[in-house]
């Protein structure tokens, strides 16, 4: 990313910081953006994130690893990451139809990864997310050697938790992403 590049994300990341302070009320700007600054790979991350429409905000802190944790926040799965299978094997196992890429792949090649079940319930306490769409987690891998892979969406006021083989996708599934600064 070239200086403007990166001023331009890290303006729009303070735009949303300010108008979304419910999801990282203990959480200071200047302090995150002084750590920001220091990991050019990270924010490359949040551009990825940002360019496929995640949307990605800070939302929460880890006192232990001295990180903070970005989500995608977009109101549904990103836009610029759906219609995809699970992972490369799913995707492989395809006879027709193909999609071009999986998510396990694309969060990879971003620097992210997939939230965890864990993750998208956090994310769903900060507000509503997926009321038309709906996003893979990562699987367990006793869950993925059966072929199988998780997805989460809300629904009547509910998060739920739902499976489907790995090789399926959806023009309204896609993932969120998860990223340690």
């Amino acid at each position: 990313m070239n200086a403007q590049q990166r001023n331009t994300l890290l303006e729009t990341l303070k735009t949303r910081f300010e108008k979304n302070r419910q999801r990282h009320k203990d959480i200071d700007w200047a302090q995150l953006q002084t750590k920001l600054h220091g990991a050019p790979t990270k924010l490359a991350a949040l551009n990825a994130m940002e360019s496929t429409g995640g949307e990605p905000d800070v939302v929460g802190y880890d006192a232990a690893t001295g990180e903070y944790l970005f989500f995608d926040c977009a109101a549904e799965s990103p836009k610029g990451r759906r219609s995809v299978c699970y992972d490369r094997e799913g995707l492989d196992s395809r006879k027709e139809h193909k999609p071009q890429h999986n998510a396990l792949d694309m969060a990879a090649t971003m620097g992210i990864d997939l939230l965890t079940e864990a993750e998208y319930r956090h994310l769903q306490t900060l507000g509503e997310f997926d009321t038309k769409t709906s996003s893979w987690i990562k699987t367990p891998a006793s869950i993925r050697q059966l072929g199988g892979a998780l997805f989460c969406d809300r629904r009547y006021n509910q998060v739920f938790t739902y499976h489907n083989g790995a090789q399926s996708y959806y023009a309204v599934r896609g993932f969120r992403g998860a990223l340690r600064v």
